[in-house]
């Protein structure tokens, strides 16, 4: 079972094997998942920036401090590994129509964190896509949106995902941000082990965010 909660929850529970999903793949599919059970996905593009973190534990030479400091780089463009098991997730709600997601990552000058804006067209309003996402994420206590500008420092150091909406006209942006060490990592994973097991959701996982 592909171990994204807000997607797979009560498969999860009865679940023999998991397999946690990305950090990336976490980020956009949380900004996306409502969008996608009201058949709203059109061609998306999206941008991400994550911290040095995301990159693991072996050396190489983007992951150094000294290159990483005062710096930024795009990588992997349209190639993202992560696409693929995006894409699934998306068929999962949205099965009739094939969605186009170009996405572009970066490299950033921090260490922990994500933040992602998807950009696509959308003609309900944003009072309308509020709702939808407030509705969809009900009784998800990691996913949380907010009417108010969004920032990582938000999410750093927690299980938690913020989802913040723009319009312009007929363009929609939907920013989402979350730890990758956490939410789109071993967070996740403990939140996988509290449903599987029988225990509460956040078992574990009350941390406080580094900016409170």
């Amino acid at each position: 079972v592909y171990g994204l909660p807000e997607l797979n929850r009560q498969q999860i529970r009865s679940a023999q094997n998991i397999a946690n999903p990305g950090c990336f793949a976490t980020a956009i599919q949380l900004g996306l998942l409502p969008l996608a059970k009201a058949g709203l996905l059109t061609d998306i593009y999206t941008t991400g920036i994550t911290g040095s973190t995301g990159a693991g534990q072996s050396l190489s030479a983007t992951s150094h401090f000294s290159w990483r400091a005062n710096n930024i780089q795009a990588y992997k463009t349209l190639t993202h590994q992560h696409l693929d098991e995006i894409g699934e997730s998306l068929l999962q709600l949205q099965p009739l129509n094939d969605v186009d997601l170009s996405f572009v990552p970066w490299r950033g000058d921090f260490t922990r964190g994500i933040f992602i804006s998807s950009t696509l067209h959308c003609d309900l309003s944003i009072e309308e896509l509020n709702l939808l996402y407030t509705e969809f994420y009900a009784g998800h206590p990691f996913t949380q949106l907010s009417k108010d500008p969004i920032f990582m420092k938000q999410v750093v150091n927690t299980n938690k995902a913020v989802i913040q909406l723009e319009k312009a006209g007929s363009k929609l942006v939907v920013h989402s941000a979350l730890d990758n060490l956490l939410k789109g990592a071993c967070g996740q994973a403990v939140q996988n082990m509290n449903l599987l097991f029988g225990f509460d959701e956040t078992t574990g996982l009350k941390l406080k965010a580094n900016y409170f």
